[in-house]
């Protein structure tokens, strides 16, 4: 019942931003007629294949999703840089369609607003479809190692210089597989870091479909060990089997604990390295509680805690956390989407504060949804504590 529903919201919305779109692309081009109907015809086509392939996604064999995934995904992120240039038109359409009634001038005559509304429909057009392939490009080949310097005031003096390789948002599934996760890896462990911290949202799909994809991630290998919070995916695919599959391949997971990082439990010049399960956490005793990831920590430690969402940071800044690193964001992943996230989450990308609580939030490593990316670069995180 409750898909049955979002189906229906969705269908609604995609639809009535398909007939925008055949109201300034066909309908005020006045194209001739054979034209007008082929357009019309493949956007009834691309509007009916976003709900189709979302339903085909979730009854079709895991070998097959990838090929109906693709297409369907790649006009997703297409659809929503049309529909920002065709809302951006507006603002020269509007002027011009009521130059007379706004400044008294001799109104539009209609063959010259014919002109106006074909160059602005076909300009639309044109750039989304260019910029929609910078944009996969982007997201197929824009991974890079993004260095960043912390400085932690209480960071003891032994443990400075200690390296943080995050990666975030990697969402593993029908379009990113094994062999860009295995670059993933290599490209971790060729830096050689003292920690790995995976911050949520590693897959999009059960242990059963994805357990060969994420494999490579056995392989990772860092001085103080390889740490992991769930975002809000995990608990989509199977919270429980994911945890229990990332400790079987070695990779410790952080459900509302914290670890000492030095030469021992007892260093007294180690830090503390939390973790807190998702907002979005339910069953089996799942849910973030940072009080109890914190509880029984020394009291001068400085903290680093990893929550997948840069919202958490407003009760770390309450516990003293020193810094938070998180993912969740995509750094908006297709501009001006930042400003819809900006709406929900404190922080989008880069490193920022909240009193006296550092957060850093990455980019991601992968994409989710459509394979595309404006604005953004998919990133290694190598974070230095200074």
């Amino acid at each position: 019942m409750r898909f049955a529903i979002f189906i229906s919201v969705v269908v609604g919305i995609i639809t009535a931003i398909h007939y925008f779109f055949w109201v300034r692309i066909v309908r005020d081009t006045n194209i001739p007629t054979p034209y007008r109907q082929s357009a019309t015809w493949t956007l009834v086509g691309l509007a009916a294949s976003l709900p189709l392939g979302v339903i085909l996604g979730r009854v079709l064999p895991p070998s097959m999703r990838g090929t109906i995934s693709w297409p369907v995904f790649i006009w997703m992120g297409v659809m929503f840089i049309l529909l920002v240039l065709l809302i951006g038109a507006e603002f020269v359409r509007l002027p011009l369609w009521n130059w007379g009634r706004l400044f008294g001038g001799v109104p539009l005559h209609p063959e010259r607003r014919q002109f106006f509304a074909r160059l602005l429909g076909g300009s639309a057009g044109a750039l989304s479809g260019g910029i929609g392939s910078y944009a996969v490009y982007q997201a197929i080949a824009s991974l890079h190692v993004r260095r960043v310097e912390v400085k932690l005031d209480r960071l003891p003096a032994a443990a400075r210089g200690t390296s943080i390789v995050q990666i975030t948002d990697l969402h593993l599934g029908s379009m990113i597989g094994r062999a860009y996760c295995q670059e993933v890896v290599d490209r971790i462990n060729a830096l050689e870091p003292d920690i790995i911290a995976i911050t949520g949202d590693l897959v999009d799909g059960s242990v059963e479909e994805l357990r060969d994809a994420a494999s490579p991630l056995g392989l990772l290998k860092a001085r103080h060990g390889v740490f992991f919070v769930t975002g809000n995916h995990e608990y989509y695919s199977g919270a429980d089997p994911w945890v229990a599959e990332l400790q079987r391949i070695g990779i410790r997971v952080l459900r509302n604990e914290h670890v000492l990082i030095g030469d021992g439990p007892e260093d007294p010049n180690g830090f503390i390295l939390a973790g807190v399960d998702d907002y979005a956490a339910f069953g089996n005793g799942h849910g973030p509680d940072m009080q109890r990831a914190l509880h029984g920590r020394p009291a001068d430690s400085a903290v680093v805690l990893l929550a997948h969402q840069p919202r958490h940071v407003h009760e770390a800044e309450k516990l003293g956390v020193d810094l938070q690193i998180s993912g969740h964001t995509h750094g908006g992943q297709i501009w001006p989407f930042h400003l819809i996230v900006r709406m929900v989450q404190p922080f989008v990308a880069g490193l920022g504060r909240k009193g006296k609580t550092q957060i850093y939030v990455s980019h991601g490593t992968g994409y989710w949804g459509p394979p595309l990316r404006l604005g953004t670069q998919a990133e290694i995180t190598h974070l230095t504590l200074v």
